[in-house]
């Protein structure tokens, strides 16, 4: 198992920093908490990325 961390996450889905938190914090992309920093299993993200992803609806 490998975890991101967030400067990965949003090269892989060419966002910025902050829409890679957004999508983590509306619970759109499954994370790990380890104290205050975040990471997201690599083999879940290619699993979201797989299933054609989710945006956050407003």
């Amino acid at each position: 198992m490998k975890l991101l961390k967030m400067d990965d996450v949003a090269r892989i889905l060419d966002v910025t920093n902050d829409r890679a938190y957004a999508l983590i914090r509306a619970g759109i992309i499954p994370a790990v908490y380890l104290g205050r920093q975040v990471r997201v299993e690599e083999e879940q993200l290619k699993e979201w990325i797989k299933k054609g992803g989710k945006s956050i609806t407003k």
